[in-house]
Formats: C-alpha cells, sequence, structure tokens
C-alpha cells in the first residue's frame, strides 16, 4: 500500500457509512486538494458497488474541510447490470462539506472505436520546467506528493509573462513509485495550477462544481494533463483537462466551475 492509498482509505462501518481520515498532506496552502477529496469518496463508493470502476463523478464543493477524521455518507440511487449509481457526501463536524453522484460500472481493455487527438501538443518531456519549491510556511503540501513537468509558456505567469490564456500543460506522476490508477487519475484532474494563471489572474481560485469521466484504465508512466479555459467572466471561469496516458490513450475527461482567483 502507497502513502496516497494509506491517505484515501476508507473503512466500512457498515452499508452506507464509511470512516475516513483526511491527510495533511494534500493541503494547497491551507484547503486540501479537491482531486485529493474525489479519490476519498470514490474509495467508499466503489467499496460498497458491485462495479470496479467509478465512470463518472460530479462533485459540488459546498465548503472546505480540515484535515482530520471525516466520515463518507453513501445512498444508493440505482443498482443495474452494467452500472450503479450512487451519492456520497463527506461529512465532517455532522456538517456537510462535498455532494457528490457517482456512477460505478467495470471497464475493459479495448481498443476505441474512434478518438480524437490531443487538444494541445507537449513538448518532450527533456525540454519542460518544475516550479519551484513552495516556501515552508505556505503549506503546500501537496507539492510534495507528485511529480509535474510543465509546458514552459503555461508557468511563465511565475516570472511576470503570462501568456494571456487560459492554460496549463504538464506531464504528472506520484512522488511515490505507483502505477496510475482510477484514485490516481482523481487527483490528476485538478492538480494543475487554475489555468486563470496563465491569463493573469492569483490566488486560490475554489472550485465551486467539478464533473470528470474515467475514459480508460490508464496504462502504467507518466500522464499528460491538457487543462485549458473557455471564459473568464465575473468572477467565475470554467476549466477543462483532459488527461492522456503513457500510451496515447485518452484516459479521464474534466470540467469544473470555480472562482477566480482571491487573496
Amino acid at each position: 500500500m502507497t502513502k496516497f492509498d494509506e491517505a484515501t482509505q476508507a473503512i466500512r462501518v457498515d452499508e452506507t457509512t464509511y470512516d475516513v481520515c483526511l491527510d495533511p498532506g494534500y493541503s494547497i496552502g491551507g484547503p486540501l486538494n479537491g482531486g485529493y477529496l474525489m479519490a476519498v469518496l470514490l474509495r467508499a463508493v466503489v467499496d460498497a458497488s458491485p462495479h470496479e470502476h467509478p465512470v463518472t463523478t460530479s462533485a459540488q464543493f459546498l465548503r472546505a474541510p480540515v484535515p482530520g477524521p471525516a466520515r463518507v455518507r453513501l445512498e444508493r440511487i440505482k443498482a443495474g447490470r452494467t452500472a450503479a449509481m450512487t451519492r456520497a457526501t463527506l461529512i465532517q463536524n455532522d456538517t456537510s462539506f462535498i455532494e457528490t453522484l457517482v456512477t460505478t460500472a467495470t471497464l475493459g481493455d479495448v481498443v476505441p472505436d474512434w478518438t480524437d487527438g490531443p487538444s494541445a501538443a507537449m513538448p518532450p518531456i527533456e525540454r519542460c520546467v518544475k516550479l519551484p519549491d513552495p516556501k515552508p510556511e505556505s503549506n503546500m503540501t501537496l507539492n510534495a506528493q507528485m511529480e509535474m513537468a510543465f509546458d514552459p509558456p503555461t508557468v511563465a505567469w511565475l516570472d511576470g509573462r503570462p501568456t494571456g490564456r487560459p492554460e496549463a500543460r504538464a506531464y504528472f506522476r506520484m512522488a511515490e513509485p505507483q502505477d496510475p490508477d482510477p484514485y490516481v487519475l482523481a487527483l490528476a484532474v485538478d492538480a494543475l495550477p487554475p489555468v486563470v494563471f496563465s491569463a493573469g489572474a492569483r490566488g486560490w481560485a475554489p472550485t465551486v462544481d467539478l464533473t470528470w469521466h474515467l475514459r480508460a484504465l490508464p496504462a502504467p508512466g507518466w500522464l499528460t494533463l491538457l487543462g485549458s479555459g473557455r471564459m473568464i467572466s465575473d468572477g467565475w471561469f470554467d476549466e477543462e483537462v483532459e488527461v492522456w496516458d503513457s500510451a496515447g490513450r485518452l484516459v479521464a475527461q474534466c470540467r469544473q466551475l470555480a472562482r477566480v482567483g482571491r487573496g
């Protein structure tokens, strides 16, 4: 069991309740990363499901939980031969923090009937750059859990040279050796810096709604994350992320709506 497996572990209490412990190692300067929190919820959902894989997850982030004990409450909405739908709620101190609807199914290792190519090209990984280590007082512990190598123009905002477009692109893998699985993908779809940073915004950009789809089981190796946005307006922005595996397959898609960075 890896550190990530331990950090996302869900312990069954009864048919509808799981105990979890939210790990402080996935902080983004105070709040916990939304992808990490989804992975925690999905551990409980899949454990209680007759199917193996979370093929679609829609999450509403009501408020930001803190590290420590919490519970996942499940409500089975549908159980079918090919898919099951579950409502999963993350609860801490008797308060709901995240509401999700999750559909589980069992994916096979098949060749797609048809697939489009990546929305953007990435340079070779040796030409990509890493972000500087965060200052200890920043409480950005998430960075230590993963390795990311960025397409240089999309992180030029660090030097005060944003491209003016909402975009972010990077190679991704866990810092501790681990083959990617659906739970790692849940983290990966929310691992990029907010795409509005490249458009000139800064500060914490809280996610309000996030939906992601598991399209295929990923091959071992680096993942490629391609993030973009369509509109920034009235303090809101959207972000779309494609995740491609080392075999060149589209393995996850994500769209979220968030507030423009503040603070």
